[in-house]
């Protein structure tokens, strides 16, 4: 594709605030590229209050595409004509297809993780694995987990959090919805942490606890929830080894951090839009 922009060029974009930080343009610009496709994908600093009008505006003027990052990903919901599966169970979106005026929701953070576990080495179908924190991310990945026949799921989020009531309903939209069994912790809870740990096969950090500059934090208060046979992921990158990980690493767990999680949410997201593959080696040699 030739750089410059042409009267052809269609658009796609992320929708959120902040997102001048984002890897999302250089992968998708980089990948359209490589595929040699005349579009372009941009940053909209779009706050939730400003979402509806935005949406609007886009969808009229002929947007293809387009993610969501927060604030906006619940409250894409209201404005999708249709909802996959995930985002239905998740009540989340965060990427959109424009057609012909008709939007349908997606939400591929779910599925980035699921590959990125693959792609570590660690298939999670028929396991039992431990989640901590229900944000989005958290969410996502209990919801996709559930999808992709994980055989039970151990929740753990705070009962002050503002996300606590949409947790207990993603919890039993999952039981309702899928053959997998959800249950819901206090995060403060060690009993029951180390009792949930026990029975998994993998433990989740979903929360920003030890993300930078906080580095020297770890949810997870008590090293004996870690034990040999046990996965410890950590969404977080920034650092690539967090305090959750060193602890796990410390106590004989194999870890992994979530930096291929975000590459791979943006594969699935750009299968949506394209119905092409995002050069992943690519990517991941220039940006990752």
């Amino acid at each position: 594709m030739n750089t410059s922009i042409t009267g052809h060029t269609e658009l796609f974009g992320l929708l959120g605030s902040p997102v001048r930080h984002s890897l999302s343009p250089l992968m998708h610009n980089e990948s359209f590229r490589y595929h040699g496709l005349d579009y372009v994908y941009l940053c909209f600093e779009i706050q939730e209050r400003q979402l509806e009008q935005a949406v609007r505006g886009l969808v009229t003027a002929g947007i293809r595409g387009f993610n969501l990052t927060m604030p906006n990903k619940n409250r894409m919901v209201e404005f999708c004509d249709v909802l996959s599966p995930e985002a239905n169970i998740m009540q989340a979106v965060n990427t959109v297809v424009n057609r012909e005026g008709r939007l349908t929701g997606y939400n591929t953070d779910g599925t980035g993780f699921m590959q990125a576990a693959l792609d570590a080495g660690y298939p999670l179908s028929g396991e039992t694995i431990t989640v901590i924190g229900t944000g989005g991310a958290g969410t996502a990945i209990c919801a996709q987990a559930a999808l992709d026949g994980v055989k039970k799921v151990n929740v753990f989020a705070r009962p002050s959090s503002r996300f606590y009531e949409r947790t207990r309903e993603l919890i039993d939209r999952i039981n309702r919805d899928t053959d997998c069994e959800a249950g819901l912790y206090d995060t403060a809870d060690m009993t029951a942490m180390k009792t949930c740990a026990a029975e998994s096969k993998m433990i989740i950090n979903a929360t920003s606890v030890g993300m930078a500059p906080h580095t020297d934090q770890c949810v997870v208060t008590d090293p004996k929830v870690f034990h040999e046979n046990l996965v410890a992921c950590d969404i977080i990158y920034n650092p690539k080894e967090t305090r959750f990980l060193q602890i796990a690493g410390n106590r004989g767990c194999r870890t992994f951090n979530g930096m291929y999680m975000l590459l791979y949410q943006g594969a699935a997201a750009f299968r949506h839009f394209t119905n092409m593959d995002m050069p992943v080696n690519l990517i991941k040699e220039k940006y990752f």
